[in-house]
């Protein structure tokens, strides 16, 4: 049974036929509120055809999208990295049978996830400003990988425990069986089935990483946002600037939810192969012998 249908009943055909109502009256209004939304900023001259030309020239991309594209990326990519390690550690301390180490582990995952990233990100990046201890040129990169980990490690930490806590308990006894030691069931047995389950809900929370690098544009680092807000002043065109940006994040969003998808069906795949091998083998081993 997959964890989606553990957690709410499948809808009937009237079910089905509802929602597709409500899908298509929503999207309808979507569509409505963006046409209007469109019409007044058209109305307004934010949209004219001289306010696109420059984001079609080769000048604005190479000195302002690309550069803010890598940013992002790259900020994205150290946060992420960062926060896998640092939330797979404080996973494994709420799981501790240590009682300080879970002690501290709930503190630390409890506190940082109530404080927005945003109010990480500045006093981070004053706090390096301070100290002294970034170059003054990676100032904002380390404001906001800071920021970004301190909060997403502690998301990832809770997203892997609450996997781990909904496995069968028949796996954590069936490690403890065979003489694993209660770590050594958590890394080979549960962790591993915990990941495959929350793979969407990790992607998830990676998409989220990459569009809060926007909350950057706050202590000045220079990402896609902040790329855009200069386009705007550069040119006088910050609605047009503002919605290729848009457009930008949704594409990169896109595809790293097209990735966990085919993550998702190449892992179920190899775990029914798995299943029907291991199925086949007793059948192997009682066939009767001519």
């Amino acid at each position: 049974m997959s964890t989606s249908s553990q957690l709410f009943d499948v809808p009937g055909p009237r079910g089905r036929a509802t929602q597709r109502l409500a899908a298509i009256i929503l999207g309808a209004l979507a569509l409505g509120l963006l046409a209007a939304i469109l019409w007044k900023l058209g109305d307004r001259g934010n949209l004219t055809a001289a306010k696109w030309r420059p984001l079609v020239s080769g000048e604005v991309w190479s000195s302002y999208i690309v550069p803010g594209i890598i940013n992002t990326l790259y900020a994205a990519a150290i946060s992420i990295a960062l926060a896998a390690v640092l939330g797979l550690t404080l996973a494994f301390g709420r799981m501790s049978s240590v009682a300080p180490v879970r002690w501290v582990s709930g503190t630390f995952v409890e506190f940082f996830r109530a404080v927005p990233v945003l109010v990480m990100m500045l006093l981070s990046f004053w706090g390096y400003l301070a100290s002294g201890l970034v170059p003054s040129a990676y100032l904002s990169l380390a404001g906001v990988v800071t920021g970004l980990t301190l909060y997403n490690s502690c998301v990832l930490a809770e997203l892997l425990r609450s996997g781990v806590h909904s496995l069968p308990k028949g796996q954590a006894e069936a490690g403890l069986s065979i003489g694993l030691t209660p770590g050594q069931t958590l890394r080979s047995v549960q962790l591993p089935q915990a990941l495959r389950a929350m793979l969407p809900a990790l992607v998830g929370q990676l998409v989220v990483i990459l569009k809060d690098t926007a909350l950057g544009y706050q202590i000045l680092y220079p990402e896609l946002l902040r790329q855009a807000e200069r386009i705007g002043s550069a040119y006088g065109n910050p609605v047009p600037a503002l919605i290729v940006i848009a457009a930008i994040f949704i594409a990169i969003n896109a595809s790293l939810t097209t990735l966990a998808q085919w993550l998702e069906r190449r892992l179920s795949s190899r775990g029914r192969v798995a299943g029907g091998a291991r199925a086949a083998e007793p059948t192997k081993a009682m066939a009767p012998v001519t």
